[in-house]
């Protein structure tokens, strides 16, 4: 694929990425409630469900896709009730680093599978892959080599940006060490995350 064309995608995704959403409230609030490690997963889900986006729109299955909108509203409030009963621990986790530690080693799988179904049942990013997309790239002479080049666009875009994200809020939990603070910090968190939960039901 030419370097020019990707790196279009690769802006256009970049920009996309970095817009205010669900999935970047919901990473944040993650790793203000559990820090960096804490919202890897969850960083990961969103680069999947990108990635399952970037699959239908690479093989046609644009159609296939918008089929199966009861499947992806199921998904998408799936994701949302995940992201409530996150909220919910935050809000009521006690200001020690042993909660807090608690909160950050649940399961892995259930929150990179939050983070997948916030991508999934997000309008924004189906917009981008299936109406967006190829009006950057020539789909129906895409090559497999092609594709592959474009999945490496996406996770390394997605990885720095969502990432930077839960870099950045990691970094602003690690400055506020008092028992207060951490308590503002996990309920800010918590309405970060319910927040996060009632935008992806809205759209």
């Amino acid at each position: 694929m030419e370097p020019t064309t990707l790196a279009a995608f690769a802006l256009a995704l970049t920009l996309a990425a970095a817009s205010p959403g669900p999935g970047i409230a919901a990473v944040v609030a993650r790793a203000l409630g559990a820090g960096f490690r804490g919202a890897v997963p969850m960083v990961l889900g969103l680069v999947a469900g990108d990635l399952v986006y970037l699959s239908f729109a690479a093989f046609g299955l644009a159609a296939l896709a918008a089929s199966f909108g009861t499947v992806f509203l199921v998904v998408k409030y799936a994701g949302a009730a995940y992201l409530i009963w996150l909220a919910v621990r935050l809000w009521r986790a006690e200001p020690s680093a042993q909660a807090v530690g608690a909160v950050a080693t649940g399961r892995p799988w259930r929150t990179f599978l939050a983070g997948l179904s916030v991508t999934l049942g997000n309008p924004k990013v189906m917009v981008f892959y299936l109406a967006l997309l190829p009006s950057l790239i020539d789909l129906e002479r895409l090559t497999a080599l092609g594709f592959a080049e474009l999945i490496a666009v996406v996770i390394v875009v997605l990885l720095v940006v969502v990432g930077g994200y839960a870099a950045a809020a990691a970094r602003a939990r690690d400055l506020f060490r008092s028992p207060r603070a951490m308590k503002l910090m996990n309920r800010g968190a918590g309405t970060m995350m319910a927040g996060a939960a009632v935008a992806v039901v809205a759209k």
